[in-house]
């Protein structure tokens, strides 16, 4: 279950950085900040997990 948390963390940082590069592309602010949002999240799910893992050993 860990395993998949993690790549679940992974897969939402690269969906910003796609998010966040397709807006600046377009211009479009709006989805440019979705992206950095995904991101954020991603890496505090990241951040989360490898926590839990320093306490579980």
């Amino acid at each position: 279950m860990a395993g998949e948390k993690k790549s679940r963390a992974k897969s939402e940082q690269v969906k910003g950085k796609v998010k966040e590069a397709a807006g600046r592309a377009v211009g479009n602010e709006r989805l440019e900040a979705e992206g950095r949002a995904e991101q954020a999240k991603g890496d505090a799910r990241q951040a989360k997990e490898k926590a839990k893992d320093v306490f579980k050993h």
